[in-house]
């Protein structure tokens, strides 16, 4: 029987231990014990160990205050200070309890760590004991914990205060160029870490309050209960239970305010701590030694009062020479580091290379402002440029299933004040004139505005418009005025040059990626045609002839899904795009769908359309259209008298022809009327509504 207690007794240890491996686990565990022990009865010997491990534990917590380099690092500190309250809370209410009970039978009765503390400190006497007591709790409530409360309000709220400006200046960061889209979210998190924290510390500063005040009370009901208990009901005499009792309280007093002490100085070092970079003995010593004579300063002063008359001599004559041997040393160290000669590499060209091959790096896009623009990124109660460029990426992904490249924005002082300049890959592809604080306002009927202020042109459509006041905005929309703010023209100017430009900005690199983000279950379908049947320049290709016509891309496995199926009988890329386009169908239809739910269209004469086969000359790749320039000029006086006359109707057809000669009739019309969309019969699916307008 004794073999089978011990074997379960050890199974039961084992899986004791096993637990605890785990965290989680341990850490549930020791929340449940501290609620026992304001439950159940303790033992004194248990209490001791118990007590021994709070001290241990504020002591831990003190020295990680000193030794973190951030004070995010410790970013769970409110939790540790909340459990460390909880467990010196549970232990005095332990000691209380057997204070109270077993008080009269001398001083060990709670245990030896509340006698060692007691005697140590009172030396015999009760009343130094409560003077040293009441000290402590003075000294950690009314300096420490004031103090570090005050510092993390503060704290707390000019980290709120500030956390609008530094996310403008993360999403600024990013918009720019100068961080990706990593960096920015880990920026990000650790901004709303911050705020978190902070105001985590200031209402954790509560509870090294609270806990000096329930030391207090709890001192002070143990010293009235064991009189009470003392004197009325076991019948000692009122000196005796005073002794026993007073010992007892002040020594468990002192047992727990040590402590708490220890980790309210730990919280005072961790809030202070929010302007100091690295460690705290580094960024301390490093600050105060950093100007030698201040040592100097105080090594004179020392030596002043040590030959005053009536001071001590000795603590201030050897102060006085440690100070000034210290500063002596600080000012050698200093020499001989002006003295000694840079650390020069023995290789200093690779560097210098380097840089010189980083300003070959290429802008996709960017965006110059003169210096009277520069309120545009972020100062003012207006739209921020920085957060409609983020919305404008996020608008084209989802329009065009492309990503465009991030926008750099910088000031160009060769500018002039109120002029920006949009540039795609270092070449200049806009520019135009805004007024910082005012709004454009245009009349969509084409009058002539009324309202006072500057005449100017929109830069984007170069439609007649006006600079007027901000004041001035209800009564223009009170006339039916579009009106709209500096960033919103410049946004929509960078719109409209990228839509016409997308094409260009689809790279090799960007295609790959667009490829290597594809479900997994087209991931082996890529990996079988790629590139075995086609090359990914051919399939960048592909892409780019589709966004050159603004034709979305994001439904790139039916993409992908149509190039496989023609890849094997033609490897010309004009062959491939017409049959993906083909493919492609009902997006095309849908998105040339008027609001009339109908699709208006002008169809190519037969007499035009043979005229084009005919100017068809070459095979393959090398085919292309060969028609007389007359002849062009002639095509294009009919197109543009037909489709002015449906835009005189409200009508805004497209021009459909047959799939052989749709791509080259489109490449003429692009140079005299590129928003003109051009279809082949097959791109109008099956159960699309469509209405006959004209012939050319």
């Amino acid at each position: 029987m004794a073999s089978e207690a011990q074997i379960a007794s050890g199974s039961l240890i084992s899986r004791i231990v096993d637990s605890l491996k785990h965290g989680d686990i341990a850490l549930a565990l020791g929340v449940l014990g501290i609620l026992v022990v304001l439950i159940l009865p303790m033992p004194s010997l248990m209490l001791d160990l118990l007590l021994a491990i709070s001290i241990t534990f504020s002591v831990l917590v003190l020295l990680t205050s000193l030794f973190i380099e951030k004070p995010l690092h410790f970013s769970s500190f409110p939790t540790v200070l909340l459990i460390a309250t909880m467990l010196r809370l549970a232990l005095n209410l332990a000691s209380t309890r057997l204070i109270l009970a077993s008080g009269h039978e001398g001083t060990a009765a709670a245990g030896r760590m509340i006698e060692a503390f007691g005697g140590f400190i009172m030396q015999g006497n009760f009343v130094i004991g409560l003077i040293v007591f009441a000290i402590l709790v003075i000294v950690n409530f009314v300096v420490i914990t004031k103090g570090s409360g005050r510092i993390a309000e503060v704290s707390a709220r000019f980290s709120l205060d500030a956390m609008p400006g530094k996310q403008m200046a993360i999403d600024a960061d990013l918009s720019a160029g100068l961080i990706n889209e990593e960096e920015a979210k880990l920026r990000r998190r650790e901004l709303e870490a911050e705020s978190s924290f902070y105001g985590a510390m200031d209402g954790a500063s509560k509870f090294v309050r609270g806990d000096a005040v329930a030391g207090l009370m709890i001192t002070f009901i143990n010293l009235i209960g064991g009189l009470i208990i003392g004197v009325g009901q076991i019948g000692i005499s009122f000196s005796q239970a005073a002794q026993s009792y007073t010992f007892l309280t002040v020594g468990d007093g002192l047992v727990s305010q040590i402590p708490a002490l220890i980790v309210s100085t730990a919280a005072g070092l961790l809030v202070s701590k929010a302007g100091i970079s690295g460690r705290t003995d580094k960024a301390l010593f490093g600050q105060i030694g950093a100007h030698p004579r201040t040592m100097v300063t105080t090594s004179g002063l020392l030596t002043v009062l040590a030959l005053m008359p009536g001071l001590p001599m000795f603590p201030f004559a050897t102060l006085a020479v440690v100070s000034g041997l210290t500063a002596w040393r600080l000012s050698k160290a200093a020499e001989e580091a002006l003295l000694e000669p840079p650390d020069i590499p023995e290789e200093a060209e690779p560097p210098q290379e380097e840089m010189i091959g980083a300003s070959l790096a290429i802008d996709p896009l960017r965006l110059e402002l003169g210096y009277g623009l520069l309120g545009l990124i972020g100062e003012g109660d207006g739209p921020k440029l920085t957060d409609q460029i983020k919305a404008l990426r996020r608008q084209l992904a989802t329009d065009l299933g492309f990503i465009m490249p991030p926008v750099r924005i910088q000031d160009n002082i060769q500018l002039p004040a109120n002029n920006y300049a949009i540039k795609m890959k270092e070449i200049e592809a806009g520019r135009g004139d805004l007024r910082s604080g005012m709004l454009l306002i245009m009349d969509p009927r084409g009058e002539k505005i009324s309202l006072p202020g500057e005449e100017t042109t929109e830069p984007t459509f170069g439609l007649p418009a006006k600079w007027v006041a901000e004041s001035v905005r209800e009564e223009a929309n009170f006339r039916g005025y579009t009106v709209v703010d500096p960033s919103t023209v410049l946004t929509t100017h960078i719109t409209e040059i990228i839509k016409d430009n997308v094409s260009e900005l689809l790279s090799y690199a960007e295609t790959q990626k667009l490829l290597d983000e594809l479900p997994r279950d087209y991931q082996k379908y890529v990996d079988d045609m790629v590139p075995a049947k086609i090359s990914i320049g051919a399939i960048q290709r592909v892409l780019q002839a589709l966004l050159a016509e603004r034709i979305s891309i994001r439904d790139l496995p039916l993409i992908i899904e149509a190039i496989g199926d023609v890849v094997g009988n033609s490897q010309n890329t004009i062959v491939i795009t017409e049959y993906v386009r083909s493919h492609m169908a009902r997006q095309i239809s849908n998105a040339n769908t008027s609001e009339a739910g109908y699709i208006p269209i002008v169809t190519l004469s037969a007499v035009w359309e043979q005229a084009f086969s005919e100017a068809l000359v070459g095979q393959g790749d090398e085919r292309q259209l060969a028609m007389a320039p007359s002849q062009l000029q002639d095509f294009m006086a009919q197109l543009q008298e037909r489709f002015e006359q449906q835009a005189m109707r409200g009508e805004l057809p497209v021009l459909v022809t047959s799939p052989a000669i749709r791509p080259y009739v489109r490449s003429i019309i692009e140079r005299f009327r590129p928003s003109t969309v051009v279809l082949s019969q097959n791109e109008i699916h099956a159960k699309a509504r469509i209405r006959t307008l004209g012939q050319v």
